[in-house]
């Protein structure tokens, strides 16, 4: 990634789901431009799918030494903590470790998921390489429990630090994927993200007075090891998709949209083609 042209230094930021893809390539940039940077991440298991990309399978079963690795050659100052966010007492102890380290959290990205296919239709099917699941009190719980419970915790944990500590800067920045319109075949992930987004815009609105701001950003497709030939094609032939994304494309609006130069966008869902 180039250079970013944003001064980050004196910051300290918090990103879930940082050990690949989006949320790694943001933890890298924010520490390039001197943010101190918390990596929460979780290990998710090879599921050992053959139509899946063995990268994308990698990626999610790895830890965060990489992305440490990286961010620690080029200067920048980082620790990772493997947390799963569906544990309600998590957000306590990511803030916490983070004040051990570096000092107060001021920037906060809910970018982790519980990504689950699920649907309503009766019989099972196959789609990029997934077998959709149907809706169940499970495939609800796994999702809910970290794009929406485990995001809205954690801003109201932000925000009562915030507020303690009469802090007057802050950033609040939620990852979506289309979600206000329906998602099918991904309902419950739909579902979820939607939620995210409301609870996301209500931070906006009650913490700008505490001189936060608070956005959403909707990426394109964007290959973190899953786009296959299959996906390629189909973004082809929709007319909506414009872009297949690397995650540096998609961390450095994150970047920008955290920095000072941005301090008047807040609110906004910002749909990137």
């Amino acid at each position: 990634m180039d250079p970013l042209p944003f001064d980050l230094h004196g910051h300290v930021a918090l990103v879930t789901g940082a050990n690949h893809g989006i949320g790694a390539a943001t933890a890298r940039a924010l520490a390039s431009c001197g943010a101190a940077v918390v990596v929460s991440y979780l290990r998710i298991p090879d599921s050992g799918e053959p139509e899946v990309p063995e990268t994308y399978r990698r990626n999610r079963a790895t830890g965060a030494a990489e992305v440490l690795s990286v961010i620690e050659r080029q200067g920048g100052r980082a620790i990772a903590i493997e947390a799963d966010l569906a544990d309600t007492g998590v957000a306590t102890t990511l803030f916490d470790a983070a004040e051990t380290a570096f000092g107060q959290v001021d920037i906060l990205i809910n970018n982790a998921t519980g990504w689950i296919a699920d649907t309503f239709l009766p019989t099972r099917e196959r789609r990029f390489g997934h077998e959709h699941e149907r809706v169940s009190a499970a495939t609800i719980d796994q999702q809910f429990a970290v794009d929406t419970r485990a995001a809205a915790l954690l801003i109201a944990e932000f925000a009562r630090r915030h507020v303690a500590r009469g802090a007057t800067w802050g950033r609040i920045l939620g990852l979506t994927s289309g979600a206000p319109t329906g998602f099918p075949g991904e309902v419950s992930y739909g579902a979820a993200k939607a939620a995210l987004e409301n609870y996301t815009m209500s931070a906006a609105f009650e913490l700008a007075a505490l001189g936060i701001t608070a956005n959403i950003v909707h990426p394109p497709v964007t290959d973190t090891g899953w786009v296959t030939d299959a996906v390629r094609r189909h973004v082809g032939e929709r007319p909506d998709l414009l872009h297949i994304a690397t995650p540096d494309d998609v961390a450095r609006v994150i970047t920008y949209l955290v920095s000072e130069e941005a301090r008047l966008i807040t609110a906004n869902r910002v749909h990137l083609r």
